[in-house]
């Protein structure tokens, strides 16, 4: 059998306060779900929003507060990194990208600089230079610190490869653009507007690509939209907070994800740290909160199932710890399964195709 990797990026820097090194690559135990570092790459910028090409063979990251992505050739057998090339993306402080169903091009969201970018992708993986840039702008949310401007924090492609969804914290809104050709127009519905000073960071689509949870980092929700893959339009729903009622302290709510099976949504907490586990109504597609498992450590920023669905990882950036939790298969529920490994700072986790 292939071995599995885990590819984790981390923030570097002293102005966020971080300890991490680079990428670490870890070869992944299927059993017991433990962690083997192989390779750490080195001297990179905040490299904290990693994607992988369909193939496996080609791994892109972001440079956080910097203005660049960079593209690595995959050893499959290996899983080891080795850098191809660096390109601008013209906006500071890129957080997310994600790759087009083609492959040919990649979207990044510039979070201070309030635009998304598109490079092409050439034939041996190599990032080209820029070929789009587009600006988000909008009435500002009332929240003083978060909102002075658009920040857009996530452009993945829905499961129709049609359309580019875009949380945007600063907006209180939800952007959807068609994407064709290599270019982003927006949609017939251009966004869906969110509760002021939610702060919509990230989305997750259920497997019948008729469902979008977006996670609201400022208010701690998550809201359930019904999604038209054929115009990108979004309806919301419902809102449910990711906090149980009887926490009254401060938190911010990060990642989301939707399980494999489309039965749970999971949700993180960073201040309560915790994931927030959901079921999912299968005839409306509202949530059910079931439970807020601790993360076993400090704000948990990021977290990923495994392939195989049989566990979840758990990055605690503020105590540099990835926690390998159980899944119950029958209810959702996360349970440690005692192993846990260091890594300064981790912020996102993928894994090999």
């Amino acid at each position: 059998m292939t071995a599995k990797y885990a590819y984790v990026g981390s923030r570097t820097t002293r102005e966020r306060n971080a300890r991490g090194d680079g990428i670490s690559v870890f070869r992944i135990d299927p059993q017991t779900g433990s962690l083997q570092l192989t390779q750490l790459v080195k001297d990179l910028v905040n490299p904290s929003f990693l994607a992988l090409s369909a193939n496996g063979e080609r791994l892109y990251t972001v440079h956080g507060d910097l203005s660049d992505i960079s593209a690595f050739a995959v050893d499959k057998g290996t899983g080891k990194l080795e850098f191809i090339n660096r390109q601008s993306t013209q906006g500071k402080n890129p957080v997310h990208l994600a790759i087009d169903p083609t492959g040919k091009y990649i979207v990044v969201s510039n979070h201070i600089g309030a635009s998304l970018a598109v490079l092409p992708l050439q034939a041996d993986g190599s990032l080209g230079e820029l070929t789009q840039l587009v600006k988000l702008d909008g009435p500002i949310g009332p929240h003083r610190v978060e909102q002075k401007q658009a920040k857009p924090h996530f452009n993945p492609f829905d499961p129709t490869g049609n359309f580019v969804v875009v949380p945007d914290k600063g907006l209180d809104r939800t952007f959807t653009f068609r994407f064709a050709e290599g270019k982003l127009v927006p949609a017939a519905t251009e966004f869906v507007q969110a509760r002021e000073t939610s702060g919509p960071r990230h989305i997750a689509f259920h497997p019948n690509g008729k469902l979008g949870y977006v996670v609201n980092e400022l208010d701690s929700t998550v809201t359930t939209y019904a999604y038209d893959g054929a115009t990108g339009a979004l309806k919301p729903l419902q809102i449910v907070s990711t906090l149980p009622e009887t926490y009254t302290g401060n938190s911010r709510a990060s990642e989301i994800e939707v399980d494999p099976t489309g039965r749970f949504v999971y949700a993180s907490n960073r201040g309560f740290d915790s994931i927030a586990v959901f079921q999912i109504d299968p005839a409306s597609g509202h949530l059910r909160f079931v439970e807020a498992a601790a993360s076993q450590g400090k704000t948990p920023r990021f977290f990923a199932t495994a392939p195989g669905g049989r566990h979840m990882y758990v990055l605690n950036e503020d105590s540099d710890s990835i926690v390998a939790m159980q899944i119950d298969q029958a209810t959702g529920r996360l349970k440690p399964t005692g192993f846990s490994v260091q890594s300064g700072s981790p912020v996102c986790m993928v894994f090999s195709a």
